[in-house]
């Protein structure tokens, strides 16, 4: 099962204060229950960021004080999944972790805000989809009971996830409802287990587009931009030596620089078998690496007997030097091997 939640408050003083809610709550917490659970979250980069703090100190303090295991998906993902597995004490701990710190983000993003009413914290858990109609019960009455017991938003997924037998079901409401909420849901998830073999929902890579903007240049991981530094110094490179045109401009972006440096070429040779991840389907990485570098670039046609293609690249040197790590950065060998042959 899976979440996606924030974190706050020590830990020690959170749960000791907190009373049991419900019958059901009260049998996980008091150990009835205590089985080794694994629950899965499902969360955006943003948040992912907030769980793993700096130099992973967040995380850290999470898995040391809860005692649970807390693993977050590799990959270059818009969504990520966070997996938190132990004892349901442990659990419940480093998810109340989660929920508070969630909170506390919330609470930082409305001081530079004009909003009034503040929003509740948001998280999704991935369920496998045969236990959702227990979670749902007949005719509603679970979710409903869960919902009024708990002050908690629960919305449970009609479809399922792309490529897996899994639903999300999302929970909104104040740290302490939400606890409450996880704590009731997974009573439901011990006592129905899932019928059949589950596909788990692994979300999608996703293409890393680069921007240039305010002279640094960054990669799009999700819905942030990544600083990106080895791209940056060759984009000021570009930047000091000819106005930057990408996009296939051709009107100077700085009126008053001399637009029409000398040019030179470069030719890379490239084995057939890594010409495709340069090229791209349908062309569409190629035509990326031209447009950002803003320089020409061709790929000669393949030569019987030969097992390398050549690709001619012609420009400003800085154009040349951007164009050469973008195509170095497509192919997985990292270093294509070529020679300068400069011109007028």
């Amino acid at each position: 099962m899976p979440f996606s939640g924030a974190t706050g408050p020590s830990e020690e003083s959170l749960w000791s204060s907190r009373p049991a809610c419900t019958e059901m709550e009260s049998k996980v917490s008091e150990g009835g229950l205590n089985v080794t659970l694994t629950i899965r979250l499902l969360m955006h980069g943003k948040e992912v960021g907030s769980i793993i703090g700096k130099k992973g100190e967040t995380v850290k303090k999470m898995r040391e004080e809860s005692g649970a295991r807390i693993n977050i998906s590799e990959g270059n993902c818009p969504e990520r999944i966070v997996t938190i597995t132990g004892p349901t004490d442990a659990i419940f701990k480093a998810f109340a972790m989660i929920a508070y710190k969630f909170e506390e983000d919330i609470t930082n993003s409305m001081s530079n805000s004009t909003a009034t009413s503040k929003p509740p914290v948001t998280l999704r858990l991935v369920v496998p989809a045969s236990q959702c109609g227990s979670l749902i019960g007949k005719g509603g009455s679970k979710i409903k009971e869960i919902r009024e017991s708990t002050g908690a938003q629960v919305q449970v997924a009609g479809d399922m996830l792309p490529n897996s037998t899994e639903r999300a079901v999302t929970i909104s409401g104040t740290p302490d409802a939400i606890i409450q909420c996880v704590k009731q849901i997974c009573v439901v998830m011990l006592e129905s287990p899932p019928k059949g073999a589950t596909i788990p929902y692994r979300p999608k890579p996703a293409s890393t587009p680069v921007i240039f903007a305010g002279g640094q240049a960054y990669t799009i991981q999700g819905q942030y931009a990544i600083p990106h530094p080895d791209l940056t110094k060759l984009h000021q490179l570009a930047m000091q030596q000819t106005p930057f045109t990408p996009l296939g401009q051709t009107t100077p972006a700085f009126p008053g620089l001399d637009a029409s440096p000398p040019a030179s070429t470069h030719e890379l040779t490239i084995p057939n078998d890594l010409i495709g991840c340069i090229i791209g389907r349908q062309g569409t990485k190629i035509n990326e690496i031209r447009q950002m570098s803003g320089a020409q670039i061709k790929i000669a046609s393949a030569t019987e007997g030969s097992s390398e293609r050549q690709i001619t690249i012609t420009g400003t040197p800085a154009n040349i030097s951007l164009a050469q790590y973008l195509i170095n950065a497509s192919s997985p060998d990292p270093d294509p091997h070529g020679r300068n042959t400069f011109t007028a």
